[in-house]
């Protein structure tokens, strides 16, 4: 009886997370997009993986866990397809980021006008004062310029 309610009751379709090799984790869900996150570390609201951005300019809003930041900022910035840097700036936190909580952020990059339909990536960085490589941690979401 208890397996019947279950069957029944729960819905048919889970969004169940998946992880790349990169580490990053997203959660899809039908006619939604794909989110890009280090699961309880940082959340990417838009862009979204593998979204059309504009060809020269791009918003980039999320949360991130208080660590994530120092003095309320961390680097942010967007790369062609060779992976040559177009733009870069601090995502400022819209809060409090002296806590272990999420906090949000916004950064808005502009950067040279990129031909329509080529490849980007928007790469966000664990602010690390320290330049210990143990603390660094980055996450990356590929784009497309329209």
């Amino acid at each position: 009886i208890v397996a019947a309610i279950i069957l029944f009751v729960l819905p048919s379709k889970t969004n169940a997370p998946t992880t790349s090799s990169q580490g990053q984790t997203s959660t899809t869900t039908p006619a939604q997009s794909v989110v890009a996150q280090i699961p309880d570390v940082i959340v990417v609201a838009s862009p979204t993986i593998g979204s059309a951005v504009s060809s020269t300019t791009v918003t980039i809003a999320g949360t991130a866990r208080g660590p994530w930041y120092f003095e309320a900022s961390f680097p942010a910035e967007i790369l062609d397809a060779q992976g040559k840097v177009l733009a870069q700036s601090p995502a400022q936190a819209q809060g409090n980021w002296q806590t272990n909580d999420f906090v949000p952020f916004s950064v808005k990059l502009s950067y040279p006008k990129q031909p329509s339909g080529s490849a980007g990536t928007i790469v966000l960085k664990k602010d690390n004062p320290s330049g210990d490589p143990a603390h660094d941690q980055s996450l990356s979401i590929p784009v497309v310029f329209k």
